[in-house]
């Protein structure tokens, strides 16, 4: 039987802003808890998994791993709480558990922007192919997640290329930016702080110059990322260094740097709300950590909007989009029975990798022993007979090779596997060889 495909997870929709928080993954700690897994085997003996990819974002903290296990639910739910420092009791109720053609069209959904906050949402694309980059820098995909991570995003570029899921623009930027409008009298002329300069922050700052904002600052921890954001959109540029002067200026921050600790305390606006006069500021933390304290809200003349305020000013714009998702339903329905059928023909793959090699040892034996016997035959003549006993060989495996792919897809590929291996006198051969990497 194939390897089986595990996802355990949580998203928007199942835990509040808090818990998503403290169970988000940076790069870094991305690549110390997949370095420290140790996938495929621990000494002689096998692990529980032999493949890991783990893909957190604003929304989303999923965990994707293969195993020969019926059941390894419990063991990510170890690893991720002992990873993270939480308790199971703090993630009961919030978990999803997908396994096999679940979780496969569970991830193509999230690559295709159907399970996103914002639907069809571009950047989901990207944080997919990223998290299979990790995990292969780390060593924890190999053969199964390496094709499944590949389909998956095909899936999503086909969703984006061939539908309008992705049509009239909306992110979680572009819709912060929208509601700010919705709390200044003219957004043209207001003063607005953006904090950080990442993607999101670029997003926010196009979607704000777009709107005719011109006094804007881009302010980061590093003076070079800032200017050079801010080059890219007429803005000013500034430092963390000047945050409390940055606070007391604007009237609207747009805060998403990804740090990973607050940045803007209550004790910070207290100490500029005299400044302000008065003036009222709307912040907009749209960053996972959050770069806002959830208390700054309740400042006299300070309105605090995180993600999960957010997501309720959503609706409206997403009614084009909606319009999409038969078409890239259809899609993904399609892209999951080809993977599906990948998947099944795992029982035959060692196989045929195995009478290829049996043929080849036997080819090189025969013409080896042909050649000791012939040894007046020219470089040419011997190159002659290599390529005629190749090319007898490919043809003589062709009919039985593709009798076993054709047999993968049925429902007997287990049986007509064993019946393969002794038929060709291949019952030593392990069933499952997954150790090399996917091309």
């Amino acid at each position: 039987m194939p390897p089986h495909i595990f996802c355990l997870g949580l998203n928007h929709r199942t835990a509040d802003l808090a818990l998503r928080e403290q169970i988000a993954f940076s790069e870094e700690e991305i690549r110390a808890a997949l370095s420290r897994l140790g996938c495929g085997t621990n000494g002689s003996r096998p692990a529980q998994v032999s493949e890991m990819v783990i893909l957190s974002t604003c929304n989303r903290t999923e965990i994707y791993a293969v195993s020969p296990a019926e059941d390894v639910f419990a063991v990510l739910e170890s690893f991720l709480t002992d990873t993270k420092g939480l308790s199971p009791a703090q993630l009961q109720g919030h978990l999803y558990r997908y396994r096999d053609g679940e979780a496969v069209a569970h991830l193509f959904r999230v690559a295709a922007g159907l399970d996103s906050l914002v639907l069809g949402e571009p950047q989901i694309l990207g944080q997919v192919t990223r998290a299979w980059e990790l995990a292969r820098s780390q060593g924890t995909v190999r053969v199964v997640l390496g094709r499944l991570f590949q389909a998956a995003i095909h899936a999503g570029k086909r969703a984006r290329t061939e539908t309008t899921i992705s049509h009239n623009p909306v992110s979680v930027a572009s819709m912060a930016v929208h509601l700010a409008a919705q709390k200044v009298p003219d957004l043209a002329t207001t003063r607005v702080l953006v904090l950080g300069a990442g993607e999101m922050a670029e997003r926010a700052t196009e979607a704000l110059r777009k709107r005719g904002v011109t006094r804007l600052r881009v302010m980061n921890r590093t003076l070079s990322r800032a200017q050079a954001l801010a080059q890219r959109w007429a803005a000013e540029a500034t430092t963390f260094e000047h945050l409390l002067d940055g606070l007391a200026w604007a009237d609207i921050v747009i805060a998403s740097t990804g740090a990973p600790h607050t940045l803007i305390h209550r004790r910070h606006v207290i100490e500029i709300l005299p400044a302000r006069q008065g003036r009222p500021l709307v912040l907009l933390d749209i960053a996972l950590p959050r770069d806002v304290d959830a208390d700054v809200g309740t400042l006299p003349g300070v309105a605090l909007y995180d993600l999960d305020a957010l997501q309720h000013h959503l609706e409206d714009a997403l009614s084009a989009r909606r319009a999409a998702i038969p078409q890239v339903e259809a899609i993904l329905a399609e892209e999951h029975a080809a993977f599906m059928a990948y998947l099944r023909t795992l029982d035959v793959a060692p196989i045929i990798r195995a009478l290829r090699e049996q043929a080849e040892a036997i080819r090189k034996a025969e013409l080896e022993r042909t050649l000791r016997k012939m040894p007046h035959l020219s470089e040419a003549d011997r190159a002659r007979l290599d390529a005629l006993t190749k090319a007898l060989t490919k043809k003589l495996l062709h009919a039985p090779t593709m009798t076993l792919k054709e047999a993968a897809l049925g429902s007997h590929a287990a049986e007509t596997a064993s019946v393969a291996r002794r038929l060709f006198g291949l019952e030593t051969l392990s069933s499952q060889a997954e150790s090399s990497s996917p091309s």
